[in-house]
């Protein structure tokens, strides 16, 4: 048995189900579940594209590059800037959300348990705890998630199976199709598919072995599709889309990740799963956190050229983790909004870019030399190009 690509395949379902999989359902209530399943896989099938064409472009390049460098050779300086802004700002905006997310949970934990300090002190803590993990390198940080995954998946198993006898068929009709085209459930969704960022720095961990990675990324994303699918029905087949304590109040609270957990406390009232959803909440915003704190780590080491050892480490995860850290005690009810922007950076990053470094790597400075190279041709790159550009396009617009 090949412990090390499980892992990896641990790594990357725990990187893409995190704080985005407790969104899913509040985000896409209004599609209905027959939506939300015709829209994560159409997401699934562009964001597993786009982790492909990652892993294509940097085969082309020395093994420790990442996006910032394979911008640069591919598309020039315009890329270079690309990558490193709409790189920045993912991240950035992800690790807000883990943050919020996570020291909400926290904070919500304690207070059940008659512990009660400011919610800022949780977030501090929560991003000191765990920042020291992924200070320690990919090693520790795969082992520590190996072990999260286990209990994390095995929650999961059992709160699905716990909750699916209560779910009511009426409320999954709940919702219209129609709204598959709102841009915050797309770009959440696409949130939730964000892992492909961590794919250079699983290609230093596999020393380049293309099936490896291949199966890596193709199993890696196709477990949280499933997860996704079931998680989607026993939320939204339980809690109602209209009233006091519902999908639609969630969406609209400052506190979405523990709002979410209280609910179903009150709508379910059975302990057994009250534990399981306090545990696998709790878990999806840590290994997600984990993921991106990595990721953000080599890629800043990448673009700064500094090695990660003594006071260059020291400040390579400072700056992962400060800047995240000091937003979000100041706006600690940044979740869902963080993840809505943090779609709208993925489809630059992990969409158009791959497509247009791979167009230009291919045809324009035929970079690739009988190497990997991922099916489609340029139909499947001009299709990616276009989807990106209207998303773009239809984002833009919803904000302003």
């Amino acid at each position: 048995m090949d412990f090390k690509l499980i892992g990896c395949i641990l790594l990357i379902v725990g990187t893409a189900i995190g704080a985005g999989m407790l969104a899913l359902p509040i985000a896409t209530a209004h599609l209905g579940f027959v939506g939300s399943i015709v829209l994560l896989l159409s997401i699934w099938v562009v964001m597993t594209a786009g982790a492909l064409l990652i892993l294509e472009v940097n085969l082309w390049l020395p093994k420790n590059s990442n996006l910032i460098s394979m911008a640069k050779v591919t598309i020039g300086p315009m890329g270079q800037i690309i990558a490193w802004l709409s790189y920045l700002l993912l991240l950035y905006s992800l690790l807000c959300a883990y943050i919020a997310g996570g020291s909400d949970l926290f904070h919500n934990l304690l207070s059940v348990a008659n512990i009660n300090i400011p919610t800022g002190i949780a977030a501090i803590i929560f991003t000191i705890l765990f920042g020291i993990i992924v200070y320690l390198g990919i090693r520790i940080v795969d082992y520590v998630n190996r072990g999260l995954m286990v209990v994390k998946l095995g929650a999961y198993l059992l709160l699905i199976f716990l909750l699916l006898p209560l779910v009511d068929a009426a409320k999954l009709m709940a919702g219209t199709i129609s709204e598959i085209t709102s841009v915050t459930a797309i770009t959440v969704t696409i949130t939730s598919f964000g892992y492909a960022a961590i794919v250079p720095s699983l290609r230093i961990y596999f020393a380049g072995d293309i099936r490896k990675l291949k199966i890596a990324i193709i199993v890696g994303s196709f477990i949280p599709l499933i997860c996704y699918l079931f998680w989607d029905m026993v939320i939204m087949g339980i809690i109602p889309l209209h009233g006091d304590s519902s999908l639609t109040t969630i969406l609209q609270s400052k506190n979405s990740t523990s709002e979410l957990v209280n609910v179903l406390n009150s709508t379910v009232t059975y302990d057994s799963i009250n534990f399981f959803v306090k545990l696998f909440t709790s878990i999806c915003v840590l290994t997600s956190f984990l993921g991106v704190a990595l990721c953000l780590t080599d890629f800043l080491s990448d673009g700064l050229q500094l090695e990660k050892q003594g006071m260059k480490n020291i400040f390579i995860h400072t700056i992962t983790l400060l800047p995240p850290l000091i937003i979000t005690l100041f706006f600690p009810g940044i979740f869902i909004k963080a993840l809505q922007y943090a779609g709208i950076y993925s489809i630059v990053l992990l969409i158009l870019l791959p497509a247009w470094m791979a167009w230009n790597g291919r045809y324009r400075r035929h970079l690739s030399k009988g190497g990997y190279r991922l099916w489609g041709g340029r139909p499947l790159l001009i299709l990616l190009i276009l989807f990106s550009l209207v998303m773009l396009g239809r984002s833009i617009i919803d904000i302003f």
